[in-house]
């Protein structure tokens, strides 16, 4: 029996149920998405959200950041940058949301990252398979 055939609630090896796992993967974005990267490496499917959280929260962080530098070096004109980075904020906060909702509802398992899904999830599936 692979660790993705356990029941949803099954401990792994780190004491947590997969659903906890998943959950915890994203709570503070990209950093728990590292951390559970690692620990949660023996079941597929808390790795696939972690790796999810690496990959989006990161891509946004990123993101931000270059809004903020472009937007402090264009003056008046980095008005439009600073309210992308504030929309991009709001965005990612409500994926966030949804993420870990999404995860509590179907006790873990597998489930692309709501909206922006499609497009996360390859590299994700690359991330999560890199880490051994």
């Amino acid at each position: 029996m692979t660790s993705s055939q356990l029941p949803p609630n099954h401990p792994q090896s780190t004491g947590l149920d997969k659903k906890t796992s998943a959950i915890l993967s994203y709570v503070l974005g990209w950093v728990t998405g590292i951390i559970f990267l690692f620990v949660g490496k023996n079941d597929p499917d808390v790795k696939f959200h972690a790796a999810q959280s690496v990959v989006f929260f990161g891509a946004v962080s990123v993101l931000n950041v270059v809004l903020s530098i472009v937007g402090s070096l264009l003056g008046f004109v980095g008005i439009i940058f600073s309210l992308a980075g504030l929309a991009l904020a709001v965005f990612a906060i409500v994926v966030w949301v949804m993420a870990m909702l999404q995860a509590n509802s179907n006790g873990g398992a597998r489930a692309d990252l709501p909206i922006v899904g499609k497009f996360v999830a390859p590299y994700a599936d690359q991330l999560a398979a890199a880490v051994k």
